[in-house]
């Protein structure tokens, strides 16, 4: 069996629809590759890297669950785009798949059509975000657990206010920080450069992390520029500086979500969930400046930032009460 990366043979399917398809359908087929590249990226699987005989059907578990932000109608046409995927690396014997399973996979968890957009968590996150400004102030067992407790603190914080996927926030180095202007540059794929923006919050998070962790960085023996933003801090690790994984990084948002709303919380809130917590904020701040959320997020279609523009029911209710109640109101005075 023949294999290749799993980007090469995104681009080798690509090519076959653009022959057998329309213009617009190899369109949606390559947003489609696009989000779910992504996905695979924010589970430590680099399609740059990894190999068509890695391909797993329950990766289409992780895109059904990220597809939520999606209308139905555009999940529907996103996951057959992945499903002829697969069905290509099996015709292509790049990989050995189970296409039956695959569809009853996506049979049972993919959402009918009418079905509602699940309602964003902005409350939990907001709760979350309190209980990790406390960390700082909680008791620590030992050096390494308070270095856990600042790291984790800045971590929300960043996902929270910058809007950086999981997977770039875990790549950050302390060179790609400008502390001065509050601000990184990512190199993202053809060498695109994007800015990130640092609240004072998060850079002041950050600080006290770093300050905590001076005496480690400095025994590394390397240059501060090139060392984790964001370390790991286990008995492992020992007295290296490694950086974390994503693995880790959702590691860090499920424990904390648990001790902040308790067990049956775990789950509902994800590291995306964060940012999308932070274009809604932006949208929200804004008075709903799309374009403005869009440089935000780094989102290359302004069409995507639409997607998180939708309100919530109980920003539906005050605004409705708002309008209708006050105008009773001075009605009856």
């Amino acid at each position: 069996m023949s294999e290749m990366s799993l980007e090469d043979s995104f681009e080798a399917y690509l090519e076959s629809v653009t022959l057998a398809r329309s213009a617009n359908t190899a369109r949606t087929y390559a947003n489609a590759l696009t989000s779910f590249a992504t996905t695979l990226l924010d589970h430590n699987i680099d399609p740059q890297q990894a190999s068509t005989s890695q391909a797993d059907e329950n990766w289409i578990l992780l895109f059904i669950t990220d597809l939520n932000l999606h209308a139905p109608a555009t999940e529907r046409l996103y996951l057959t785009a992945v499903a002829g995927w697969y069905e290509f690396l099996a015709a292509e014997r790049l990989a050995t798949l189970n296409l039956p399973r695959l569809r009853l996979l996506i049979r049972r968890r993919a959402r009918r059509p009418g079905q509602r957009l699940p309602q964003f968590p902005r409350r939990a996150i907001e709760e979350i975000l309190d209980y990790a400004m406390k960390l700082a102030s909680k008791p620590s067992e030992d050096e390494r657990h308070r270095l856990r407790l600042l790291r984790d603190r800045a971590f929300l914080l960043t996902l929270a206010d910058t809007g950086l996927r999981v997977h770039e926030a875990c790549a950050l180095r302390r060179g790609d920080v400008d502390w001065a202007e509050a601000r990184a540059v990512l190199i993202g794929k053809g060498d695109r450069q994007a800015v990130v923006r640092f609240s004072r919050r998060a850079i002041s998070a950050l600080k006290d992390y770093l300050t905590t962790r001076a005496k480690l960085d400095g025994g590394s023996g390397r240059p501060l520029r090139s060392l984790p933003l964001f370390a790991r801090h286990d008995k492992a690790a020992g007295k290296k500086v490694l950086p974390i994984s994503t693995t880790t990084g959702r590691a860090i948002v499920a424990a904390r979500t648990r001790q902040a709303l308790g067990e049956d919380a775990v789950g509902t809130v994800t590291p995306h969930s964060f940012r999308h917590y932070f274009v809604t904020t932006v949208l929200r701040g804004s008075g709903g400046n799309l374009k403005l959320a869009q440089e935000l997020a780094r989102h290359r279609s302004i069409a995507v930032t639409q997607r998180y523009a939708h309100l919530s029911d109980d920003e539906l209710d005050r605004g409705y009460y708002d309008i209708f109640d006050n105008r009773s109101d001075r009605s009856e005075g």
